[in-house]
């Protein structure tokens, strides 16, 4: 799997419903990421400080530490602090998701494009610097 999905293209997911967790998957391994998902908040938390991801989608209602709380932890934490955030939530919270520090707040129902579409573009390279001569 390292061979296929190099370290900066991991997509950490913590999300409780196994259905889409399933969807999440396929959409992510069609688009060339590879996809480590986490039961709950805290162990979301340890495995970035573990080994930063390149991205973090969080659903707010998940275990022993929610997602929002996630999202401003991994922001205090020098490892995490620029790693993006996608807030993904059934619950009407972009406000609440901003202000935890998140990147971008997606509502469910899942939406390949819409998903995919944020995630490779919170993973775009900057655009190059131009030359001048």
């Amino acid at each position: 799997m390292q061979g296929t999905h190099p370290e900066n293209r991991v997509v950490l997911i913590a999300e409780r419903d196994q259905n889409v967790r399933a969807l999440q998957q396929f959409f992510l391994d069609r688009a060339g990421f590879a996809v480590e998902f986490a039961d709950d908040g805290q162990a979301a938390l340890e495995r970035a400080l573990e080994a930063p991801p390149a991205l973090v989608v969080t659903e707010i209602l998940i275990p022993r530490l929610d997602g929002l709380a996630l999202c401003r932890r991994l922001r205090e934490e020098p490892a995490t602090r620029e790693v993006p955030v996608i807030v993904f939530s059934i619950l009407s919270a972009a406000a609440r998701a901003a202000e935890a520090g998140a990147s971008a707040f997606l509502r469910k129902p899942l939406v390949e494009t819409v998903f995919v579409g944020a995630v490779q573009d919170l993973l775009a390279p900057p655009p190059a610097a131009r030359l001048e001569e």
